[in-house]
């Protein structure tokens, strides 16, 4: 996970699910402590790799930022139900490769 898939998935749960913002921050919240969730922090080289993904891949910002944190991070694997981002199936960045897939699907 990344700063911005968090962000992005409390408004998803807020304005689209219609949850409480106590609710949404707390199962975010619980997300966040689990023992088997790695927490990616974005940096400067990752808005770089981001500006480059998004100009090669023509994807918005947000989309491309949550790529970078993952690619930059040596992340392989990338599961989301975004048919945009599912439509590219792999995205490379240097000599670094992320597979994008639908978690059902798989």
């Amino acid at each position: 996970m990344n700063p911005t898939v968090v962000h992005e998935s409390y408004h998803t749960l807020v304005y689209g699910q219609k949850f409480t913002k106590a609710e949404a921050s707390k199962r975010l919240g619980l997300l966040l402590r689990h023992p088997y969730v790695h927490f990616l922090n974005q940096t400067k080289r990752t808005c770089l790799i981001g500006l480059d993904i998004a100009t090669r891949y023509g994807l918005g910002g947000r989309d491309a930022l949550i790529l970078a944190n993952y690619i930059g991070g040596k992340v392989p694997v990338m599961y989301t139900h975004d048919q945009e981002l599912l439509s590219l199936r792999r995205v490379a960045w240097r000599s670094s490769y992320l597979e994008v897939r639908d978690p059902v699907a798989t």
